[in-house]
């Protein structure tokens, strides 16, 4: 009995924190400047969200029993969504073969990375966790709403996103198969050849599905089934417009010969990542896919990426491609704001479409953005309050929201939240604890600013 009487009290109390992992909550924010991304700026604004939705939006609002927030003077704006992410992510590439849309990063996301804590400082609320670019054709990715502080992965997952993959182009691919195993691709033209191939054989394992559930309906008939294969289902998803592409590039060449193979099998449903280049094809990019997400200045880290330039998003939306800005960085991302801030200052964009650069673009890309990105009645009240405009240089994050609950508030958040270490990153070898630290330093300094681009291949 009392074997039984602790297990039921241990199941209870882990219903509990599942239910409080993924609780929606409610907040009235009041007297705010509320910058919706979509439907201008509106002052002296206030915003009623119930049970994780933003129920209502005006002046003179109020509520009951629910806690009330005064941001007079402050400023508040949709919850900032990374497009292009590896944060939570216990692995990356799965480096062995040029097409592997069999593994998914669902299956590798680490809720308790600090990662996720420090996006929330920066007011990012939704990540794209992606696949690395060692494959022409990788893994599928996972959009991951913030909520820290649950064991569970399945709770940070954003289950009304769509499916999306990681496709990559250019140098990576070619280092990794072609140089590093000796086998196709090699160059450039073998990339596009092995995406080609790939999705004609996914067209050949349709062809032989479909012909066996035409074989069940013939009476009396006892077909065999294809053998079931999850690489190919997964490329016959993509034909079938079940799955988003987001594709590693960064050559206008190379982006404008995907577009090309993209059409040549109808596909419409694909997001170019980096795109250093992409002003170049601007007018490509905007009549055949569903956008580029772009670094702002980030370039000249490998030969393939020096013809860059920080007017990129800028030219990018002034010719009516959906632009977003991404980190790929697990510090990047808490500095989006700064980051958009950037393509303002180089392209003169206006704010709410500097703005929309880091939430209802990124939204666009991932098939969300009937659920997030702005402030409007309906949506999740996934929310940032700052103290500043957040495209002022003194802008800083005050409190964070995912679905109305509080993930981060920078007055009320304990200090040791700053403190903590992943387990994963490097720590100082023992044979060094008694030298000159200094050394170690160094060390530290070059992996964490080179090294990764020499053995990383997820940029």
């Amino acid at each position: 009995m009392k074997k039984t009487t602790i297990f039921f009290t241990g199941l209870l109390t882990l219903l509990c924190f599942m239910a409080e992992a993924q609780e929606k909550g409610s907040v009235l924010i009041k007297n705010a400047t509320v910058l919706t991304v979509t439907n201008g700026t509106l002052e002296n604004t206030d915003i009623l969200v119930e049970n994780g939705i933003i129920k209502r939006i005006g002046t003179g609002l109020s509520a009951g029993n629910i806690p009330t927030i005064d941001a007079n003077g402050k400023f508040v704006m949709p919850g900032i969504i990374d497009a292009h992410s590896h944060v939570a992510l216990d692995a990356v590439n799965e480096a062995t073969a040029p097409i592997t849309s069999e593994v998914k990063m669902a299956d590798v996301v680490n809720p308790y990375d600090i990662g996720l804590y420090r996006a929330l400082a920066g007011g990012v609320t939704i990540s794209h966790a992606m696949h690395g670019s060692a494959n022409a054709i990788g893994g599928e990715n996972i959009t991951l709403k913030h909520r820290y502080g649950s064991g569970n992965p399945e709770d940070l997952y954003m289950k009304e996103a769509p499916r999306t993959i990681k496709f990559a182009l250019g140098e990576n691919p070619t280092r990794v198969h072609g140089r590093g195993n000796g086998i196709q691709p090699r160059s450039r033209m073998g990339v596009e050849a092995v995406i080609r191939n790939g999705f004609n054989e996914a067209i050949q394992y349709k062809k032989a599905w479909k012909e066996y559930e035409d074989a069940k309906k013939v009476k009396g008939a006892t077909p065999i089934p294809p053998k079931y294969d999850t690489r190919l289902q997964t490329l016959a998803d993509i034909l079938d417009g079940k799955v988003i592409i987001h594709c590693h590039s960064y050559r206008a060449d190379e982006i404008y010969a995907l577009i090309n193979t993209c059409r040549d099998f109808g596909i419409t449903n694909i997001v170019f990542s980096h795109v250093n280049e992409g002003f170049k094809v601007a007018p490509e990019l905007a009549e055949y896919t569903m956008g580029a997400s772009v670094f702002a200045d980030w370039w000249a880290y490998k030969f393939e990426v020096y013809y860059s330039t920080a007017y990129n998003a800028a030219i990018l939306t002034e010719n009516g491609v959906i632009t977003s800005i991404n980190s790929d960085s697990g510090e990047l991302i808490r500095h989006l704001y700064h980051e958009a801030g950037k393509a303002q200052r180089y392209g003169e964009l206006d704010d709410d479409q500097t703005l929309a650069l880091i939430t209802i673009n990124p939204a666009k890309q991932l098939g969300i953005a009937d659920k997030v990105g702005s402030i409007e009645e309906g949506k999740q009240a996934d929310l940032v309050i700052f103290n500043e405009h957040p495209l002022s240089v003194y802008a800083i994050p005050q409190m964070t929201f995912v679905d109305g609950v509080k993930y981060f508030d920078i007055n009320e958040d304990n200090d040791d939240m700053r403190l903590k270490v992943s387990a994963a990153e490097t720590v100082e070898p023992i044979f060094l604890k008694e030298h000159d630290h200094r050394c170690m330093h160094g060390v530290d300094f070059f992996f964490t600013n080179f090294g990764r681009n020499l053995f990383d291949h997820s940029h």
